[in-house]
């Protein structure tokens, strides 16, 4: 167990699966030199079908736990948390928590580089139902770019097909092309695709079988890593609560063995679990 001591810890990591583990890698990719603690409440994923309630007091346990561990700064590694919890956590509860610590997200560092990527300013995004259903990245572009048309297609059954290690099977297939042919005959000027779930970077080659050509795709780890580059640099007094020795620790709810072998999909490392409790 890692205790919080000291004033530095780790930068916390949270999803609540292994999808995380993507935007993890890029991070760690990025800033090799920061202390990384990633925690997933596989125990209760998928987030993506649950209403926002749920999905809001489930981040906030987690969040909170991530906070007793010592770390100062969290990501949500997770689109559905970043919608429907993100701005109820940052706004309502960490003014009583801690002042100085902070939650921050991956809609909003995504949203911010589409600008720059889109030429016909028309936006497809594929993401879990509640995602597509919050429409925080509608708001989020909208925001940096009013003239760009977003268009937003669920996948429900992406997930699954990852975490049963299905992914690459020709039953995929169906999925990725039927979801991918919603998107673009809803919006047939698309010329930007942002991965709206961390899971969707494994059904890469898929997706890129099924869309046509000149589409860019947008996973969102290299994104997400930057703008942690940025906000570390901008805010000096944080990048000092953030302990830099290399390491990288993983928590779960589920089981430490269920975690270590399903985290093969996405790492290609031996690592150390420790399952946890929350709520």
């Amino acid at each position: 167990m890692i205790e919080s001591t000291g004033k530095t810890g780790p930068i916390g990591v949270f999803d609540s699966g292994y999808g995380g583990l993507t935007i993890l890698h890029q991070m760690r990719q990025l800033l090799p030199q920061y202390d990384y603690l990633y925690l997933g409440d596989n125990a209760r994923a998928p987030y993506g079908p649950r209403s926002f309630d749920i999905v809001y007091q489930f981040t906030r346990e987690a969040v909170e736990k991530l906070f007793s561990m010592g770390c100062h700064l969290v990501i949500l590694a997770c689109n559905t948390a970043s919608a429907k919890a993100l701005r109820s956590i940052q706004q309502n509860d960490l003014p009583q928590i801690d002042p100085n610590r902070r939650v921050l997200g991956v809609i909003r560092p995504t949203a911010e580089c589409i600008g720059s990527i889109t030429q016909s300013r028309h936006v497809g995004i594929v993401a879990t139902a509640g995602t597509i259903k919050s429409e925080s990245y509608v708001m989020e572009i909208h925001k940096l770019y009013p003239d760009i048309t977003v268009t937003g297609e669920p996948c429900p059954m992406w997930v699954p097909l990852i975490e049963n290690n299905e992914y690459d099977s020709p039953g995929a297939d169906y999925f990725v092309e039927k979801r991918i042919g919603n998107l673009m005959r809803r919006d047939p000027q698309i010329d930007s695709i942002i991965l709206g779930c961390t899971h969707y970077p494994l059904l890469l080659n898929k997706i890129l079988k099924y869309v046509p050509r000149g589409v860019r795709i947008v996973p969102q780890g290299e994104y997400v890593a930057n703008s942690l580059k940025d906000y570390l640099m901008r805010h000096p007094e944080m990048d000092m609560r953030c302990s830099k020795h290399g390491t990288c620790h993983y928590l779960t709810t589920e089981s430490a063995e269920k975690f270590r072998e399903s985290a093969q999909l996405f790492l290609n490392e031996d690592i150390d679990v420790e399952r946890v409790v929350l709520g």
